[in-house]
């Protein structure tokens, strides 16, 4: 009997074992609490996608933008609550690849996972960019190297996630409070100065700024398809409730909560903010470089705007960093168990940490050093592209996941829990349908979309070759230890 095929026995029939259906499930502890997760869930649903890039978003689709956001939000939601029901009927540290293993075979966890592996480890890349730029914005930081200041933040998360998963819940905690009060502190200030008609940047505010400047499309239609990509890309993130589930001790409890709860934070931070933005400035008066927050508190003399608005930016990139070290490992763990990954990516330390999997996304961070030193001006677009299609294809695989767990339920192979994916199947196959449609627009963009769109042949053969080379090892591996088991016994 083949090693897939005795997996895949294990998976079926995991009572029979007396092993978790996961074999990379063994070993964690279940310290991550209801507000942990919760907290995982709101910092997922807004970073720097929302605080820097919104500002570029508006200058060219204009207040169409937060159309966009709902649209894109609403499709968000319901990759997260298919996810949220298989996390209610089986909890697992390996998330979406884990159940990827069970519902379409070794070959759909291997893709989804390093895909998912492609998001992270560029977002990674992304993320470590960022906080360099953001930091020297602070004149006493501008004498140090950009590739310096990236190395130093990637040790300093790297650390972190090391010591234990309750350090990283509370990491995430507590960038989420930051996060969530400087929008509320924000949206408040806006709604004052739209109740109070005071002067921004010369002119009251109101829906007169918006139809007095174009309307909704003051650039037509296009450029609102366009910025799609981006805005999928700033919900990134949001399926790191189903990896932190994996690690509490109530999932059935908490993920519900947090998932429901994702869809009016959504509505509120995201469409709100972008609206009020909107009827306070004209969307020309925003740029790709400063923070659209920024732009507005500075119209009206708000005293260090720019300080306080680029610490929360960077705390927003220093917590989409520490999830991508978080996810990425137990990810890998779960693979490499499987014989998908490399296997020192299964190592645990003995704070029950997968160390093996967030040391070798901090190796492809480390090249991101690299790129910093060589191309610090074209660093963050190149990587942000490519991380765009790694959320695409796992949001896809997510929903191709539930949609053969929803078909093998309806045969009576397993049991729905009650918290369910509305509409299925339709909602599953509009959802995939618009991701796709998605990635394919992207072909209308000549300076970016359409470079991103010609690496998909090449991570292809990536995937290809790779699978080929950890199935030859595993298999040589195997093979060693049936000819002299004696090496192998504790």
């Amino acid at each position: 009997m083949s090693k897939d095929a005795v997996y895949t026995a294990q998976v079926a029939r995991p009572e029979a074992t007396g092993t978790p259906a996961d074999a990379g499930d063994a070993g964690y502890s279940k310290d991550l609490k209801h507000r942990h997760v919760n907290m995982i869930a709101i910092g997922g649903a807004i970073g720097t996608g929302l605080f820097l890039g919104a500002g570029g978003r508006l200058h060219s689709a204009g207040p169409a933008l937060a159309l966009a956001y709902l649209v894109c939000g609403v499709f968000a939601f319901f990759v997260v609550r298919a996810l949220g029901e298989l996390v209610l009927y089986r909890p697992s540290s390996g998330s979406f690849v884990s159940y990827a293993r069970e519902f379409l075979g070794e070959k759909g966890a291997y893709v989804a996972g390093w895909m998912y592996f492609l998001n992270w480890s560029t977002t990674g890349i992304a993320d470590i960019t960022a906080i360099a730029l953001y930091t020297h914005y602070w004149s006493m930081f501008t004498s140090i190297p950009q590739w310096l200041l990236a190395l130093i933040a990637l040790a300093v998360v790297l650390a972190v996630n090391l010591i234990s998963v309750k350090i990283f819940g509370e990491m995430e905690f507590w960038f989420a409070i930051v996060k969530v009060a400087t929008l509320v502190g924000f949206m408040l200030i806006g709604i004052f100065l739209l109740a109070t008609q005071h002067e921004v940047g010369g002119s009251r505010p109101g829906l007169h700024v918006i139809t007095d400047h174009g309307g909704l499309l003051p650039h037509g239609a296009m450029p609102v398809v366009l910025v799609m990509q981006g805005v999928i890309f700033a919900y990134a993130s949001l399926e790191l409730v189903g990896v932190a589930a994996g690690e509490t001790s109530e999932p059935e409890k908490v993920v519900p909560r947090a998932v429901n709860s994702i869809m009016w934070r959504v509505g509120l931070f995201y469409v709100g903010s972008v609206v009020l933005l909107a009827l306070l400035l004209p969307g020309s008066l925003y740029s790709a470089d400063q923070s659209p927050f920024v732009t507005v508190l500075s119209k009206i003399g708000v005293p260090a705007a720019g300080d306080v608005m680029n610490l929360v930016v960077l705390t927003a990139a220093m917590s989409s960093l520490n999830s991508g070290l978080y996810s990425t490992g137990r990810i890998l763990r779960s693979m490499a168990m499987a014989g998908s990954a490399p296997k020192f990516t299964a190592r645990m330390n003995r704070s029950q940490v997968p160390y093996g999997g967030i040391l070798l996304t901090c190796a492809v961070c480390v090249l991101g050093v690299g790129l910093n030193y060589l191309m610090p001006s074209q660093a963050f677009e190149i990587v942000l592209n490519v991380a765009s299609l790694g959320i695409i294809s796992t949001w896809v695989i997510i929903m191709i996941c539930h949609l053969v767990f929803v078909r093998r339920a309806k045969a009576g192979l397993l049991t729905r829990p009650t918290f369910r994916l509305p509409g299925s199947p339709v909602t599953e196959i509009v959802t995939i349908a618009f991701l796709l449609s998605v990635l394919g627009l992207m072909w209308n963009d000549p300076e970016v979309g359409r470079k991103t769109l010609l690496l998909i042949p090449a991570v292809a053969v990536l995937l290809v070759v790779g699978w080929f080379a950890l199935r030859r090892r595993g298999a040589e591996s195997a093979d060693r230890e049936l000819a002299d088991p004696s090496k192998h016994t504790k």
